[in-house]
């Protein structure tokens, strides 16, 4: 993340998405305003910038009013933003002149003139300029002058920020870290630098670090003992933490905050950390004397000790399956119930719902409680939306799963005991069969997935529009290059690493993509056919739909692109043009002028995305840089030509092409 604190020094932003705000706690309000500038980056491939003010307006405006009670310190903030995968953070010195220019000059020589922006995410109450006279209809009456356009944050999104805010706020003066956590969707943290103490807790066998809160204005939870953990210098250890005015001995600081770090020695005074709050263990209170308040303390680090045994269970799942659903209540009907005997052991279900206009999270609600709803405001497709709703799932394994999928009972047991074994692989997946003919392989994926040279999928199972009856010839379980995201599982902490599914994809081939990716960081994939599940196919798009024939066509040359030596690519991408134009031809000369349409529109689409394509291979390498993967796995690439095996050669099933 770039982090501009000076004006003067920006870079030439142009054509960005822009969002402005204070970002107090930066809470899950505020993470849906995030998700929708980077996916509007993403679709036109610009920056994302954040526009935020410090020190705090209401701070400068209003110098006398000492009741602003803040949930982050800018260094709070940075960091926060840091870990949302922001790209550019401008942090705007907020002066009394700044307060003082009028809204036009807010519009012409802050906004437009610092970041020319195209996109203005902004709350339909905002308000900028002298005597706050600026709002969303000045914007939007400027937007053709200076060729921006407006997207407003609804009311309803505002009040919910801002309800947000206030409940977070009373779950933390009633040491109700549970609600609070849950509301910002990380939890709440308190940094400073540490100080010197009187030593007591050295003496009695406790000792603490004590902090100085780096601001001022920082909300400090109510008085007691709290299960905390604490970050210093990239590491994270588990603590007890004291908030309070230490009514046994007294003290001369008007609010002493102090932390017992379990297993740690070191001497960090003067060192700034971070604490985390997790949990409220009890009130504070006087004892009789020292001997009674250690006693106290040995209570309560035992019961801290019990607590952080439950939160690391609690915290990561062994697997969680997450299904994704865009207005699916009759495949959710029919297919779901199965999900419940997908393994003997325990496992989380997650629904993440893409905005459903039906009654699915009703339907979900109301049958079947246990399950967790993740709800996002807007279809952003399979790629995006696993992409978001995964940020809020921990699990060692997650499992993508179609909603139009029924499973046979304990499925995830062989695929999870496979990985579990074998930490070279990444990712697997079961063997596909046709829910319509239970004795024919899918078409999506069906028994494992390869790419020829040019990156043409294909499948042990499935060549093009050949599909094959299951007569137990593929029951090996075997290395292949992409599983299907019909029935996805993997490492969680792989997904989260390599970044997750392109989100520009929207729907199909990202699951290739993301398996090309995962080689290239030198772990395998696997198909185990001894777990079988059965796919309806096509259940949310026909895959005779000219959308998808678009999709697949488009993302193919994306993943092509991405992924491929760039020697490769001056003479790939020619030969791909070439060939998927005569697959054009072929679909002209059948009648199918949709198809022909979309092949065009595909290519059409490919190309002005180079650019961001570019800076997407740049981005990746970074990641391959920054980790200690192993060397590039470079099997599971067919080294010829699919379509002459195929068309040519007569070769129709996987069978034929690899037989010896």
């Amino acid at each position: 993340m770039r982090v501009y604190r000076d004006l003067t020094a920006l870079p030439d932003f142009k054509n960005c998405v822009i969002t402005i705000g204070s970002f107090d706690g930066i809470h899950i309000g505020h993470q849906r305003i995030l998700d929708r500038i980077k996916q509007l980056s993403r679709e036109h491939g610009s920056d994302h910038v954040v526009v935020t003010f410090h020190p705090h307006p209401r701070s400068i405006v209003y110098p006398k009013d000492t009741s602003l009670k803040l949930l982050s310190s800018l260094k709070e903030k940075i960091s926060l933003f840091k870990s949302f995968d922001i790209e550019n953070l401008v942090i705007v010195p907020f002066t009394i002149e700044f307060s003082q220019i009028s809204a036009i000059e807010y519009v012409e020589k802050f906004l437009v003139k610092n970041f020319k922006p195209k996109f203005i995410v902004i709350g339909y109450d905002h308000k900028f300029g002298l005597n706050r006279s600026g709002d969303i209809n000045l914007l939007k009456n400027k937007k053709q002058d200076y060729g921006f356009e407006v997207i407003e944050i609804s009311k309803q999104e505002i009040e919910e920020i801002t309800i947000s805010s206030s409940k977070i706020r009373s779950a933390l003066h009633a040491g109700d870290l549970e609600t609070a956590n849950t509301l910002l969707n990380h939890p709440y943290e308190i940094s400073g630098i540490v100080i010197r103490g009187r030593k007591l807790g050295t003496e009695i066998g406790f000792p603490t670090a004590n902090l100085s809160v780096e601001n001022k204005s920082k909300l400090i939870p109510k008085d007691g003992i709290y299960c905390c953990t604490v970050d210093y210098k990239d590491k994270s250890y588990n603590g007890m933490l004291y908030i309070g005015d230490i009514p046994t001995i007294g003290t001369d600081n008007p609010k002493s905050i102090e932390v017992n770090i379990f297993n740690f020695n070191e001497d960090i005074y003067d060192k700034r950390i971070s604490i985390k709050i997790l949990h409220y263990l009890r009130d504070d209170k006087k004892f009789e004397g020292i001997e009674s308040l250690k006693q106290q303390l040995i209570i309560d680090r035992d019961n801290s000790l019990k607590f952080f045994e439950r939160y690391s269970k609690e915290k990561i799942s062994k697997v969680s399956i997450a299904i994704l659903n865009y207005n699916t209540q009759s495949h959710l009907e029919t297919y779901l119930p199965s999900v419940t005997s997908s393994s003997a052991n325990d496992f989380e279900t997650v629904l993440i719902d893409n905005g459903s206009s039906d009654d699915s999270l009703g339907f979900v609600s109301e049958w079947f409680p246990e399950i967790k709803i993740i709800s996002l405001p807007q279809n952003y497709g399979f790629a995006e939306g696993y992409n978001l709703g995964l940020k809020e799932v921990n699990a060692e394994y997650v499992v993508l799963l179609n909603s139009d999928v029924r499973v046979t009972e304990n499925w995830l047991d062989p695929i999870i005991q496979f990985l579990d074994a074998h930490k070279e692989y990444a990712a697997a997946m079961p063997k596909i069969l046709s829910v319509l003919n239970n004795d024919q392989f899918e078409y999506a994926g069906a028994c494992g997935g390869f790419i020829d040279y040019l990156a043409y999928p294909f499948c042990r199972g499935r060549v093009f529009e050949t599909i094959e009856d299951d007569e137990g010839q593929y029951d090996k379980t075997i290395d292949i290059f992409w599983a299907s995201g019909a029935a996805f599982v993997i490492r969680k902490s792989v997904f989260d690493k390599l970044g997750g599914f392109d989100g520009d994809y929207f729907a199909h081939q990202e699951e290739i993509d993301l398996c090309w990716r995962i080689h290239r960081a030198g772990f395998k994939v696997a198909a185990i056919p001894e777990s079988t599940v059965y796919h309806l196919g096509g259940g949310t798009l026909d895959y005779t739909n000219s959308k998808k024939l678009y999709l697949n066509f488009r993302n193919s040359l994306y993943t092509l692109y991405k992924n491929e030596e760039k020697i490769n690519l001056i003479w790939k991408i020619p030969t791909r043009l070439i060939l998927d134009g005569i697959a054009g031809l072929k679909f002209l000369l059948s009648g199918q002028l949709s198809s022909f349409m979309a092949i065009i529109k595909a290519h059409f689409s490919f190309y002005p995305t180079i650019s961001s394509l570019n800076s997407k291979r740049k981005d990746f390498n970074t990641i391959l840089k920054s980790n200690n993967f192993n060397k590039p796995n470079k099997e599971g690439i067919f080294h010829k030509s699919i379509l002459i095996q195929y068309y040519l050669l007569g070769k129709k099933k996987y069978s034929d092409i690899f037989s010896k």
